[in-house]
């Protein structure tokens, strides 16, 4: 089975972590690149749209509150706790961020 993980950041989170602290969450990205995972970090520019039927409604920043969408991992594993525990301790999810993880 496939896992789409949305990781979104939390910027203090991140700021409040020492140098040793972020290169050790971003070797967790080697890690899973080297797994076979997709890993892609995204831009902080976004634009949100929701169809809303009679119109359409179209802002600039992230439409989850308060976090912004940091980038995303397809990783192929049998169970969902094999996800989990590839994705803790990942840069979103050490600094206070959040990884979403969707089954497809």
């Amino acid at each position: 089975m496939k896992f789409l993980c949305l990781a979104f950041e939390d910027k203090d989170g991140w700021a409040s972590l020492n140098d040793d602290e972020k290169s050790n969450v971003l070797a967790q990205d080697s890690v899973l690149r080297g797994s076979g995972a997709t890993v892609v970090a995204l831009r902080p520019q976004v634009t949100s749209v929701r169809n809303c039927g009679k119109y359409l409604e179209v802002s600039d920043g992230p439409h989850q509150a308060g976090l912004a969408l940091a980038g995303f991992y397809i990783i192929e594993a049998e169970r969902v706790a094999t996800v989990v525990e590839l994705v803790a301790n990942t840069p979103c999810a050490r600094a206070k961020g959040v990884i979403e993880i969707h089954p497809f």
